[in-house]
């Protein structure tokens, strides 16, 4: 950090978000004129390798510095825990911290939210006396017993499933305009008492379904109506639904305009802290917790894989220790936590609570550093698995565990079609990855590896994991050290079935509470 460091953090998640549909990665169909501003002056990371592909996780990597193993936050044991985030670390010393977000999974459920002196989910779907009641009672309950996690997966899901049946032009992509305010509101209220901040929001308008303001859709998806196109991935992954040239056209149009609607609300906001004098004083992080696949690979979601329209995401951060620049070297999402901590002067590493994980301050990690990624000048006590496995810091690590959530779902949508999935198939599989610049390596553990050569071919459509390229050797070489370092490979498939028959272990309360949301009958 040096002495001109900005004194507040805002920190912007576009859920979601691809970056070939920006602006600043090359994109020309006019979605970003804001964004694209704002890289003019920012620093442009072209290699930024996201933990996860999916919100959950990723989040709780942003929050706690941690990769996905380590902080455990996942579709199979779905809440973070047991470890300090850093809304708590950066209250502790001082600073006032909010969190603003439609996204189901970034609620107090979660435990994403600990820390965060105000936050707000705007799209609520269970009310808040059940959030309180019998329904959170039964939660834990649920989590705490491996037999009933199944159920709690699905409850913690509820969100995103309400998400995928409600979201209209009035839902849930009309909430952005709200975030925006309200983190105004926060900013003003911070600075009239005095207080240096560190807000988040997290903007999902490019999240399905798409049901763009219409505005936005006649200027990029003319003539489309987003209740006649495929919006539900799930149907089109079983094999339920076709999608023809046409309507893949239409569906790019409708997410090119929800992501033009987030640029339109960003630029308010970004002109707002320019207009009174707070935009010098504020290092501005801007980036995708994940991408999507728009049926590429024969998928469409951010399920079942780990390609990179999924998880090399869009990264652009404002701070006057970085040039307004492009930068093609690798980085990890990980590393923003450090980078806060970096810029405000926080050391971090105490934790909130006895028994917690607090992950301290780490310069190789902070990308304000000079020794940025430099991990092999790390105390070896000290690295963390991406540490170990790449001292020199080319290469990012992606965890991926069983999609369990998806797959009930997944397997409505065959079931109805008369389609049985084969348990042998990317759609049963936890994989991993390590990620260069240059190559890539994917362990899967129901089928066959995958393996790219990014340099020659960045659309992965040519599988190396059987050849002898010595790139994708050391990629498969530093997986396995990563494995190695996290507790061992993934290499006994997970028992493909996913059911309900928890559901007779679980108290007649909970299971009403259940059959009230839909999930049983």
């Amino acid at each position: 950090m040096s002495d001109d460091s900005p004194e507040n953090v805002l920190f912007v998640v576009l859920d979601t978000v691809r970056k070939d549909r920006l602006g600043p990665y090359g994109y020309d169909g006019g979605t970003t004129p804001g964004l694209d501003a704002f890289a003019e002056e920012a620093t442009v990371f072209e290699n930024a390798v996201a933990p996860a592909p999916w919100t959950l996780p990723v989040h709780a990597s942003l929050f706690t510095g941690m990769y996905p193993y380590r902080h455990g936050a996942d579709q199979e044991n779905p809440y973070l825990e047991g470890a300090t985030t850093l809304a708590e670390t950066l209250s502790a010393e001082g600073y006032r911290t909010a969190c603003y977000s439609s996204n189901a999974w970034i609620t107090p459920y979660t435990h994403l939210t600990d820390g965060f002196d105000d936050q707000d989910n705007f799209f609520e779907v269970m009310p808040g006396d059940l959030l309180s009641g019998p329904l959170a009672k039964a939660w834990k309950t649920m989590n705490d017993n491996e037999a009933l996690r199944t159920v709690a997966d699905k409850l913690v899901s509820l969100g995103n499933v309400a998400h995928e049946y409600l979201a209209s032009g009035e839902g849930a992509d009309s909430k952005t305009p709200a975030v925006i305010d309200r983190t105004r509101s926060f900013i003003d209220d911070s600075e009239a008492a005095g207080d240096d901040w560190f807000a988040f929001i997290n903007l999902m308008d490019a999240h399905l379904p798409y049901h763009p303001p219409q505005e936005y859709v006649d200027e990029h998806a003319p003539g489309v109506d987003s209740t006649k196109v495929c919006q539900n991935s799930k149907e089109y992954n079983a094999g339920a639904r076709d999608i023809d040239d046409e309507e893949w056209a239409a569906i790019r149009g409708l997410y090119d305009a929800e992501i033009a609607h987030i640029d339109d609300q960003l630029t308010r906001l970004f002109d707002w802290l320019k207009e009174t004098d707070r935009w010098d004083d504020t290092a501005v992080v801007v980036c995708a917790d994940h991408g999507e696949l728009h049926g590429e690979h024969d998928l469409y979601g951010h399920e079942f894989c780990l390609y990179d329209q999924l998880i090399n995401v869009p990264l652009v951060i404002k701070h006057p220790d970085l040039e307004a620049d492009r930068r093609a070297d690798t980085v990890e999402l990980l590393d923003t936590y450090h980078t806060v901590l970096d810029t405000l002067d926080v050391e971090g590493g105490a934790p909130a609570a006895t028994g917690e994980e607090a992950v301290a301050l780490d310069r190789t990690r902070s990308l304000l550093s000079a020794d940025y990624r430099e991990f092999a000048g790390v105390d070896e006590a000290d690295r963390d698995p991406g540490q170990r496995a790449s001292p020199g810091g080319e290469f990012g690590f992606v965890e991926y565990s069983r999609p369990v959530v998806e797959l009930k779902q997944l397997e409505e949508k065959a079931s109805s079609a008369g389609i049985e999935l084969p348990e042998d198939s990317r759609f049963y599989s936890r994989m991993r990855a390590s990620r260069a610049t240059d190559a890539k390596y994917v362990r899967i553990d129901r089928i066959p590896d995958e393996a790219f050569r990014l340099d020659e071919d960045p659309e992965e459509n040519s599988d190396l994991a059987d050849g002898e390229d010595d790139r994708v050797a050391e990629a498969e070489a530093r997986l396995g050290k990563f494995e190695a370092a996290a507790g061992g490979a993934w290499t006994d498939a997970d028992d493909a079935e996913v059911t309900d028959d928890s559901l007779a272990e679980m108290d007649e309360e909970a299971t009403e509470r259940l059959r009230d949301l839909g999930y049983v009958e």
